[in-house]
Order: C-alpha cells, then sequence, then structure tokens
C-alpha cells in the first residue's frame, strides 16, 4: 500500500514537472511571437539601437514573469523577490526618473519623427540645424555655431517648428518710407522687385500694403513666398535689391525723428 502512495505522489510530482515545462514553452513561444511582431512592425520605424533595447525589455520581461508563474506548482514562493525587485525599482525609478523620461520621450520622438537630422528647426528658445538625434538627447547646431543639447523630454514637451517640412515659407518685410513720399510708387517698386526675383512663387502672389501710421514713418508690410530651401538667400538679397529700388524712385526711407513746434516766442539772454 505505501509503495502505491509514493509512486502516485512521485507521478504527481512528475506531472507536475511536465505542467511547468509545458507553461515554459508555451511563455518562450509567446514571446518569440511577440519578438515576430515588434520587428515587422515596429523595427522600420524606428533606429537600430533604439529598437534592440525596446526588444530586449519586452520579450526579457514576457519571459521573467512568464517563468516565475510557470514555477508556482512547484511551491516556490517569489513574492519575496518580486517585492524585494519591486521596492529596487521603485528607489532606481526615483533616482533615475530623468533619464528614463528622456528615454521614453526618446522613443517616442523615433516613431512620431517630428524633426530629423539635417531638419532646420525651433525647439523652445533653441533655433538651427539638427545634428543628432539619440535616446537621451537632441542636439542641435545653432545658427551661431554653437552646439546645444536639448534632453529628449524637454523636446518631446515643446513645440516644434520645422522648416524644413515646408515646401514654401514666407517671407516678410516691414519697411517704412516718409510721410512725403507717393505709397503708390514705393508699392510698385516693391513689387516689382519681388516679381521678378526667380525663387519668388507666382502663387501665392507678393503684396504690399499699409500697415501702420507711425511717428516717424508710413510702415509697409511686403510678404512673398519663397521655396524652403532658398528662404534665407532669397530674403537677404531681395531687402538689398528693395532699397536700391525705392531709392531709384525717389521714395525716402526716413529715420527716426522728432519735430519740436514752439508755439510763443522764447527770449534768449546772451550774456557777451
Amino acid at each position: 500500500m505505501g509503495s502505491v502512495t509514493a509512486i502516485e505522489a512521485t507521478w504527481d510530482q512528475l506531472l507536475k514537472y511536465v505542467g511547468v515545462a509545458a507553461a515554459i514553452a508555451v511563455v518562450i513561444v509567446v514571446a518569440f511571437f511577440i519578438r515576430l511582431s515588434l520587428r515587422r512592425g515596429l523595427k522600420p520605424r524606428v533606429e537600430p539601437h533604439v529598437y534592440a533595447v525596446i526588444e530586449k525589455v519586452v520579450v526579457y520581461g514576457v519571459v521573467a514573469l512568464g517563468v516565475m508563474a510557470s514555477l508556482s506548482p512547484l511551491g516556490i514562493d517569489l513574492t519575496g523577490l518580486l517585492v524585494a525587485g519591486g521596492i529596487a525599482g521603485i528607489v532606481i525609478g526615483l533616482a533615475s526618473q530623468t533619464v528614463f523620461s528622456n528615454l521614453i520621450s526618446g522613443v517616442f520622438l523615433y516613431i512620431d519623427r517630428p524633426l530629423q537630422i539635417g531638419d532646420p528647426v525651433s525647439v523652445g528658445d533653441v533655433s538651427g540645424q539638427v545634428i543628432d538625434i539619440s535616446i537621451l538627447s537632441t542636439k542641435i547646431r545653432s545658427w551661431d555655431g554653437y552646439i546645444v543639447r536639448v534632453p529628449n523630454d524637454k523636446v518631446f514637451q515643446s513645440a516644434i517648428m520645422n522648416y524644413g517640412r515646408a515646401v514654401a515659407r514666407r517671407v516678410v518685410y516691414s519697411i517704412g518710407i516718409s510721410y512725403g513720399s507717393d505709397v503708390g510708387r514705393a508699392r510698385e517698386a516693391i513689387l516689382k522687385v519681388m516679381e521678378g526675383h526667380p525663387f519668388v512663387l507666382k502663387e501665392p502672389p507678393p503684396e504690399v500694403f499699409v500697415n501702420e501710421f507711425a511717428d516717424s514713418a508710413i510702415v509697409l508690410t511686403a510678404r512673398c513666398w519663397t521655396p524652403s530651401q532658398v528662404w534665407f538667400p532669397t530674403k537677404a538679397a531681395l531687402l538689398e535689391v528693395i532699397k536700391e529700388e525705392l531709392k531709384k524712385h525717389g521714395v525716402e526711407i526716413p529715420f527716426p525723428q522728432l519735430d519740436l513746434h514752439v508755439k510763443e516766442d522764447v527770449k534768449v539772454l546772451v550774456r557777451g
């Protein structure tokens, strides 16, 4: 009778081991399919080094949790290990909150791709050309030549102006002319310059209009559209030619001045 009971106990124990082995095998298969899905859906959309981190965290995490759950029928209590790991994770998370925030933001930036290397951008108060995008930070070469490292969490939370994504950009000038100058002639001269430039688009057409009557000048607003790739040189060239064309048409560009009118005669004593 005792031998029968021992055989049954051994058989039950063997079945538990088989069940645990089968559960672990299922976990490995599930992890394999998760990795396959990640490689098909996510890998083409992110950089290789970023994807490698994501795949390891997800796949190894699934395997670790699955193995822990599979070992429970054998009476192996991993509660203490999980609690210790949870406490350690909280400590590490609090100590490395900024690092993980940058890491997660970097992953979302790779997925969303609001900017790429070579793009002229403005991120918050930083403007320049993107020269590197890593998992923790983005490096921008400012227009003054400085290399600015911007944490990815700040990039992700900031309003990003990507000038390279636009097909065309608008050039806008505020041009002051004297009150004695002919507004129509000035407008005609500015339009002639913009319409004659090879990089100024015909549609939308250039336009010039009176925007303000300032203290020392009538302020005209002139604007036109140009391809993004040649926006800056076109803007610089147009302004120089506009100045010369206004001069040819006798339109004066005044400097700030103040006229003082005295209503009553003032006696000035001169000692000699």
